[in-house]
């Protein structure tokens, strides 16, 4: 979850029996090893370091302009000017600088998201001893992995939230929920199945495993932790249950979920005219940060899978034994 994840979460899963996972896309070089220092000293147990597997766009300055001039009312409503200097949107795609990072403190388990890196990559990483995961969304991508030498499918269901994984198909009415794709992808391929969307409490673990999965992978809930670090008004939104959710790519270009806001609503959660990922969010930077000093949510990114209803506030170790079947 970048953003949300920090080291002294990943320490507390680890710590309680998990598997912590630090987002790396959300780092520059510098940063990741930084914050691998600082879990390190925290744990020894394993650790999982996941990456992004996307390709940076090339410069569209037609689709930029036309993005911003769709958000100029917007502007305009706030008080600031559309030519005002923007932040720059992005994350970081596994490349040869990340991969160092692997090879350097030597993770014991690696995932991917948007498919998986180059060969030459995937095989250094391989040769570290590390695990290899990564997400799918449909059958067809978990086959794929398989057939490139994963050790573990991730089957990412359309309930999860955030950024789907997708990277085989941009179709995002045919995705399949999560207990419908996680039997299908265990009969499809030899390696284990790790479920993922929807689960936030103990009994969605028993039904993923009721349903062939080898382990369970879970985001949401713990964005109600302490460890987290979330905004003041995703904090609140999270805690408003009977806000919906929806797939969106206005935030960053590619679909993600997330609770529905005003500019969901306004554009419809899916847009031609978002720019490609990761660069739609640099328009939306002074507007986001303009409504949140007000309190306000209206652009803000505010990720989250379906059962966020069920989530309960604690500490993420205390997270962690309940979802495993542990006493606390």
């Amino acid at each position: 979850m970048a953003g949300a994840t920090t080291p002294e979460m990943v320490i507390a899963v680890s710590e309680a029996g998990g598997l912590g996972s630090l987002p790396s896309a959300q780092y520059t070089e510098a940063e990741l090893r930084a914050a691998l220092d600082r879990v390190r000293a925290g744990t020894r147990r394993p650790i999982n370091l996941n990456f992004f597997c996307h390709a940076n766009p090339a410069d569209e300055p037609a689709r930029q302009s036309a993005w911003l001039a769709r958000l100029a009312g917007y502007y305009a409503e706030a008080g600031l000017d559309p030519d005002m200097p923007k932040p720059a949107s992005g994350r970081t795609p596994f490349d040869e600088a990340a991969c160092a990072v692997v090879e350097n403190y030597r993770p014991e388990v690696v995932s991917f998201h948007f498919g998986l890196p180059a060969t030459d990559l995937l095989d250094r990483v391989k040769r570290t001893g590390a695990k290899v995961l990564a997400s799918a969304t449909t059958v067809a991508e978990a086959c794929w992995l398989a057939e490139r030498g994963v050790d573990a499918v991730i089957a990412m269901g359309a309930e999860a939230g955030g950024h789907r994984g997708s990277f085989l198909t941009d179709r995002m009415t045919e995705q399949l929920g999560t207990f419908a794709l996680v039997p299908q992808i265990v009969d499809a391929v030899s390696v284990p199945v790790i479920a993922a969307g929807g689960i936030a409490d103990r009994r969605g673990v028993e039904a993923a495993f009721a349903l062939g999965a080898a382990a369970i992978q879970v985001g949401t809930a713990y964005l109600f932790t302490p460890e987290a670090k979330v905004s003041q008004v995703h904090r609140q939104a999270l805690n408003a249950s009977e806000r919906p959710t929806a797939i969106t790519n206005l935030f960053t270009g590619r679909p993600a979920r997330g609770i529905v806001n005003r500019l969901m609503a306004d554009l419809g959660p899916l847009s031609d005219l978002a720019p490609a990922f990761p660069t739609a969010g640099g328009a939306l930077g002074p507007l986001r940060n303009t409504e949140e000093a007000a309190g306000r949510d209206d652009f803000s990114a505010l990720w989250a899978g379906q059962s966020f209803p069920l989530a309960k506030p604690m500490p993420a170790a205390m997270l962690t034994r309940m979802l495993a079947g542990a006493s606390a």
